[in-house]
């Protein structure tokens, strides 16, 4: 019969090894940076793997670390030790937590919250980290007023949050207010990576209410306007994540969102199509058309539908189509007209997605209408 004492001889040699091996893991992530893939869709970005802790791969019953920019190490053991290794993830795991709500040394702490942060880019480990009570903690460090500290906090809820199930305890957890807290606050990549949380969170629509109504749109907009490249892409994220409610649409065009989109427009920036989407979603209401076109957004949109991605001429499509359909004035398909916004579009409704055929025929047809009001020839 197995006995206990022969599963601990077992077990101890794991441990050993882990231990050895984490520290050696966690001097290579501190040499390494933290770097999210590119990514062409508009969802939300995981941290991609660096520097971790025992990662179990059950399939292959082995443990593998990805030190960043490094050769992989992979370590084999045998199928027997799983258990082992699942005991000694989950008991330093534990204690970690413990070390975030129980220590009064910062240096302990700090260290705690960074192991967290490094952990928790694996899957099985965010579970980990959820079901040892990792995520209240963390959340009560935002606050902390050591930047380095709130830093690897705020990257730690990131990674987790890439679960659909921790999305919902950290709301749960109120991390909404002190996310918040970092996106004003805390360092570059600390804003950063709050705006990528927030835009996670998002993902559930009571999150974007409580985001729009706890304040989160200003400081995303004040990032979109003044942050890095990737401030700017994970504000247009969660910006657009937003967008999709009508309450939160009046507060992103009222906070002078509008204007920084259309800086973003330009083909340098890389971010054209995720401008393109966000501004599609804010013409869907008279305000926000009246401010894109005050801000010049039109002749952009139409250049989009003549040279943008297959996408981006959707969306550009989409949101010409709302202005041309505007009841209350026809100004806007003249200016479509006055831009050559015609031979782009018949381009597009002969070639593109079935929305963007769609979306063209239905502007074509408006022009067409405003033509012959006007007298005009196409």
């Amino acid at each position: 019969m197995y006995a206990y004492n022969d599963f601990i001889g077992e077990l101890r040699p794991v441990h050993n090894l882990y231990l050895s091996v984490l520290q050696m893991t966690l001097q290579l992530g501190k040499m390494a940076e933290d770097q999210r893939p590119s990514s062409a869709e508009i969802t939300p970005l995981e941290e991609p793997v660096a520097p971790t802790a025992l990662i179990n791969q059950r399939r292959n019953r082995k443990v593998r670390l990805k030190p960043s920019k490094l050769s992989p190490i992979i370590i084999s053991t045998p199928v027997s030790d799983t258990r082992g290794e699942i005991a000694v993830i989950e008991t330093h795991v534990r204690k970690l937590v413990e070390n975030l709500k129980s220590s009064t040394s910062l240096e302990t702490i700090r260290e705690a919250a960074f192991e967290l942060r490094l952990l928790a880019k694996d899957d099985e480990n965010r579970i980990s980290i959820a079901s040892c009570d990792g995520i209240n903690p963390l959340v009560e460090l935002l606050l902390s007023p050591d930047l380095k500290t709130q830093e690897h906090s705020v990257t730690a809820l990131l990674n987790l949050s890439i679960s659909d199930n921790n999305k919902i305890m950290i709301a749960n957890a109120e991390a909404i207010g002190p996310l918040i807290h970092v996106l004003q606050t805390g360092t570059p990549e600390a804003r950063e990576n709050a705006a990528a949380t927030l835009s996670s969170l998002s993902k559930f629509d009571i999150n974007k209410t409580r985001i729009g109504s706890c304040g989160g749109i200003g400081p995303l907009v004040d990032l979109l306007e003044n942050g890095s490249l990737q401030g700017k892409k994970d504000a247009a994220t969660a910006l657009y994540n937003l967008s999709k409610t009508t309450e939160n649409r009046s507060i992103i065009i009222n906070s002078g969102a509008v204007k920084h989109l259309i800086d973003l427009m330009d083909p340098a920036t890389g971010l054209v199509d995720r401008a393109t989407v966000i501004l599609a979603n804010l013409a869907t209401v008279p305000e926000g058309r009246i401010a894109i076109a005050q801000a010049g957004g039109i002749p952009l949109l139409v250049e989009a539908v003549e040279l943008g991605s297959p996408r981006g001429k959707e969306n550009a499509a989409a949101a010409l189509w709302l202005f041309c359909s505007d009841s209350k004035s026809n100004r806007y398909c003249k200016r479509v007209l006055e831009e050559g916004g015609r031979p782009p579009l018949v381009a597009l409704s002969m070639s593109g997605t079935a929305r963007a055929k769609e979306k063209a025929i239905m502007i074509l047809d408006h022009l067409r209408n405003v033509q012959r009001l006007y007298g005009k020839r196409g």
